[in-house]
């Protein structure tokens, strides 16, 4: 335990300390929902029928539609970056060191894991700075129910970015293989434009992704699909279904932690063959 604490708080104090990494996380969000998001707000509205006043899709907002997304687009490239570090430290002989250490491989790949996403959770909750400034409305509550959801992802995230990581001994390597990973499934999430209409081999793309119900679980913390109008809820794409079946909050966090558990286990056993 003792060596898996250790592994955590080396990460967590790192990034404290980089404050580069601190203010560059904002760029790429702030990119994405100031200029993206309001420079096609209106062209979506009217794509909407939102021009029509009686429109049941009138108030359909696209920034506010993109800033769920935003956080997991923050939380998943978080996560997922966090195990960059186990290449660098291949690199620089840091992991040499830790592998003929006591401390077992398994705790030092769970603490690994458990860094990269209390990091990426940090970052996702520091995306709430733009509140003001978009017109979304978020209460404690909702907060309170973010945060266990965002550890989740990241966890998940984290652990394929570990599996990756335990595999590639260059972090040109390892940047190059996630781009290619991480940003098809981000667009095939639903955080940047509604998954509606989609050819059926890109639906079923869609719904083996485990970014789409990670989307979605924050999209029903902040937006309340609950409280829409059915039309508005179907044209943004929050009726997600699975063989014509609704898929729950519940099951959408089930099936998030189950994807997580097998990547976990299957970096920890990688992880344990590395050699040192």
């Amino acid at each position: 335990m003792e060596g898996i604490l250790a592994i955590w708080q080396r990460d967590v104090i790192k990034f404290f300390r980089d404050r580069p990494r601190i203010l560059g996380s904002f760029a790429m969000p702030f990119m994405f929902l100031i200029l993206f998001g309001s420079g096609m707000s209106g062209a979506m509205s009217s794509m909407m029928g939102g021009a029509s006043p009686d429109s049941p899709l009138a108030d359909f907002d696209f920034v506010q539609f993109m800033f769920p997304g935003i956080i997991g687009l923050t939380v998943f490239t978080t996560a997922i970056f966090s195990s960059l570090s186990v290449v660098q430290d291949k690199e620089f002989g840091y992991m040499k060191e830790i592998l003929v250490s006591p401390i077992s491989r398994i705790s030092i790949a769970i603490g690994k894991v458990l860094g990269g996403s209390t990091v990426a959770v940090i970052q996702g909750l520091m995306m709430l700075i733009f509140v003001p400034f978009i017109g979304v409305s978020i209460s404690f509550l909702m907060i309170i129910k973010l945060i266990p959801v965002m550890f989740l992802v990241a966890f998940t995230l984290s652990s394929i970015g570990l599996l990756i990581a335990s595999t590639l001994k260059t972090s040109q390597g390892f940047q190059m293989v996630v781009q290619v990973l991480i940003f098809p499934m981000l667009f095939l999430s639903g955080a940047m434009f509604p998954l509606n209409g989609t050819p059926a081999w890109m639906n079923v793309l869609v719904k083996i992704n485990p970014l789409t119900y990670s989307v979605d679980m924050f999209k029903k913390v902040i937006l309340e699909p609950a409280t829409m109008a059915p039309a508005l809820r179907e044209a943004m794409g929050l009726n997600l279904t699975i063989f014509n079946q609704p898929i729950t909050f519940a099951g959408e966090l089930f099936a998030v932690a189950g994807v997580g558990v097998v990547f976990v286990v299957l970096a920890t056993m990688k992880f344990s063959t590395m050699e040192a």
